[in-house]
């Protein structure tokens, strides 16, 4: 008997060996499936045990079809009565054209008429058509003139188990969840007992796949109907026999079972459809499955070794790009903080993005996840050789001494009154580098118009320094505050022992409409620093604001303390970092809203690079005094407001003033805040005074002092800040 094996695109060498393992007799690969003989035994087992076909079909006969006659003759040279009862269903798939035959439904429609004249002028009775649950399914695949005749033994695709009855978004098939674990060795690694881990689980196909093969149970095993169920020529015998051996090996394979998986996911919903597929599948015992964010994958305890494989979005039907680039980048940094001498595999729809892990593959295969071209990329982590450890330090020791030559070459004379500000900056630093070492920070204010003629403020983020000349009033000279600001700018590289091209200069003045969030330059250079364990993007080049905001720093840090297991809400969001600092504190959830795109898009960066996922952290894009008039039902536990002093943007529904507007945004606030929650209000407009209104209706704090860190107490009117509670 001749059986064709249907499969994926590029899974075909996959199933070739998997036939081969299943002992069926002449496989021959070709594309889209692999051919074998043997009895009907063979195409059980087929049925029964492979992972990674979608059909088996059994050829009955070929024959020419280059026109519908040809068809339609050639079909009833088989006889149908031996296959179907008079009174039975059929259904027919039906692939391919010719020159007679130019619409699969038309070839289906004349295969279909073929069977049903030749049983009614039989029997006088005609089989019907049941698309749903046929009692024969017959496959005919016209290819240059030849119809190839099949009935389809599966019925059902194979790659439906019968345990995922829902599924998150962008599912994976079963069977190319198989053929991935096949490619990495899987079979072998559970053997060996390891461990097997997916950080980004979703509805835990990969951990259900991967806990059947280690232990030993028939993917077909759950599936009540084949195609072969009704077919007159089924042997019942042959089949009782296999799925007896099949619960044998089940029960044995499931008592030996000693690997752990673990499947993480930041979605509780989709973790519950996961936890549901492995109860269906018999398997759940053997998975702990847990809410987690990428930024804590860790390796199970006691498991030296082990395969992590994920799913992770790409931008094709999940996700944002960009974004995206910062979710690979840190799973590469968890794989090699964490996963030493473990294999790891990522299967992506754009492998470009595998370049963020800055891991070698060892191995790279190209794959298809429905029409989607991907690649799964298998990987090794290993620690550094000693011979990689000293090139990266022969590397940063190039890179100091060019830095030192680039200083010495930026050394300047100074006048008397530069001369000045430099040892006003010494001063500073001299007070300031103990205490931010010992915070633990990496960007504060060193320098803030200090000296009223130099009025310029300066900022250190890590090794790069940012320089922000106030604009002077037409009353100063414009020659000699443009010496000073020249002056300052050349002192600092020697002063700060940076290079001179890592100070950056922007002049900042009030801003109106949509200034704030237009760009200064094109660089899209961003740089990443550090803050009460967050890792953030900040862009010195292309905008007047850096994208962190070093006055809140307190503020981010005591929301971050306060937020765990609460809904937080950030308003006037900017690049919110708040609401990192809230998630990373543990927030239940949080929302940022902000009307700039841009700024939302930095936001989404910033999560992705922390390794916290959007389905609890939301952004929306909204003119926030129109979004809180819209707002029904929704409460907070913890609100963040910082709104601007000013705004006339033209995507506001009005103009904002701070000072006129702030008893009506704190009143709205307040009506989405739960009972016993906590609403900081901050601005930094200087003359800001709190209406009286305010505070005979609330519980009003002001905590400015405490909200104002060593950095910023030279110039301690920077912003103002207030806690706000119910009395």
């Amino acid at each position: 008997m001749k059986f064709f094996a249907t499969c994926p695109k590029g899974l075909e060498p996959v199933l070739f060996d998997e036939l081969q393992q299943l002992g069926v007799e002449q496989p021959k690969q070709t594309l889209a499936g692999v051919y074998f003989s043997g009895g009907l035994e063979a195409a059980y087992r087929a049925c029964l045990w492979s992972r990674v076909a979608n059909r088996v079909l059994f050829e009955l006969h070929r024959c020419p079809a280059e026109t519908a006659d040809q068809l339609y003759q050639g079909v009833r040279e088989v006889q149908w009565l031996e296959h179907l009862r008079a009174s039975g269903t059929l259904t027919i798939d039906f692939t391919g054209e010719s020159e007679g035959i130019n619409h699969s439904r038309f070839g289906a429609q004349k295969t279909k008429d073929a069977i049903v004249d030749q049983i009614r002028e039989e029997t006088g009775r005609r089989p019907s058509v049941d698309r749903a649950r046929p009692d024969l399914r017959i496959n005919v695949h016209l290819n240059r003139g030849e119809a190839t005749i099949a009935l389809d033994l599966s019925g059902d695709s194979l790659h439906r188990r019968g345990y995922r009855l829902k599924a998150g978004s962008a599912p994976m098939k079963e069977n190319l969840a198989a053929a991935l674990l096949y490619r990495c060795r899987w079979p072998e690694l559970a053997q060996q007992g390891q461990a097997f881990v997916d950080p980004m689980c979703g509805s835990g196909t990969l951990l259900v796949e991967a806990a059947m093969m280690a232990a030993d149970i028939a993917p077909g095993l759950l599936r009540k109907d084949y195609g072969f169920t009704f077919w007159p020529q089924h042997k019942a015998s042959i089949w009782r026999e296999l799925l007896e051996e099949a619960n044998q090996r089940r029960e044995a394979g499931l008592a030996a079972m000693r690997n752990k998986f673990e499947g993480f996911d930041a979605d509780p919903k989709v973790l519950n459809l996961a936890r549901d597929n492995a109860r269906r599948a018999g398997v759940e015992q053997f998975i702990h499955y847990e809410k987690r964010d990428l930024s804590r994958l860790e390796r199970p305890a006691k498991a030296d070794h082990g395969l992590v494989l994920t799913n992770p979005p790409y931008g094709e039907r999940l996700g944002d790009e960009p974004t995206l680039f910062f979710l690979y980048k840190h799973l590469g940094e968890r794989l090699k903080a964490d996963f030493v001498g473990w294999q790891a595999a990522v299967f992506t729809g754009n492998p470009e993005l595998c370049r963020m892990m800055k891991l070698a593959a060892d191995k790279t295969y190209k794959l298809y996840n429905g029409a989607i071209e991907s690649q799964l990329q298998i990987f090794n982590i290993r620690e550094r050789t000693e011979a990689e450890k000293e090139a990266i330090e022969k590397a940063a020791q190039k890179a100091e001494q060019k830095a030192l030559a680039e200083q010495n070459a930026a050394q300047v004379e100074l006048s008397e009154s530069a001369t000045m500000v430099a040892n006003r900056i010494k001063k500073n630093l001299k007070q300031l580098t103990k205490w931010a070492r010992k915070s633990d920070i990496q960007c504060y204010r060193i320098y803030d118009a200090d000296l009223p003629e130099y009025a310029v403020a300066v900022d250190l983020y890590g090794d790069w320094v940012h320089v922000q000349e106030y604009a002077p009033p037409k009353s100063v000279d414009a020659v000699k505050a443009f010496t000073r600001l020249q002056e300052v700018v050349q002192l600092l590289p020697g002063l700060l022992q940076v290079p001179a091209d890592h100070v950056v200069l922007k002049q900042r003045k009030r801003q109106q409409g949509t200034n704030q969030y237009e760009k200064q330059d094109q660089t899209d250079n961003f740089m990443e620093v550090s803050e009460g364990g967050c890792r953030l993007l900040v862009n010195l080049h292309d905008y007047l604001d850096t994208g962190l905001f070093l006055d809140h720093r307190p503020v981010r840090l005591q929301i971050q303390q306060q937020a765990t297991g609460k809904d937080f809400l950030n308003l006037f969001s900017y690049t919110s970092t708040a609401s990192l600092h809230a998630a990373k504190g543990g927030a239940r959830s949080t929302t940022s809203v902000d009307m700039s795109a841009t700024y939302l898009n930095w936001s989404r960066k910033n999560f992705a690079l922390n390794g916290f996922s959007e389905t609890t952290n939301h952004f929306v894009q909204e003119d926030c005094c129109k979004w809180l008039k819209a707002q029904k039902g929704e409460l907070y536990d913890l609100i963040f407001m910082d709104p601007p002093t000013f705004s006339n943007s033209k995507r506001m529904i009005d103009v904002l003033d701070v000072q006129r507007d702030h008893i009506e945004l704190i009143d709205q606030a307040m009506a989405i805040l739960r009972p016993g929650g906590k609403l900081i209000f901050s601005n930094n407009y200087r003359r800001f005074k709190m209406d009286a209104a305010v505070l005979d209706k609330y519980e009003v704090k002001d905590i400015t002092r405490q909200s104002i860190d060593l950095d910023y107490k030279r110039n301690n009117k920077i912003h103002q800040c207030f806690e706000i509670s119910e009395k």
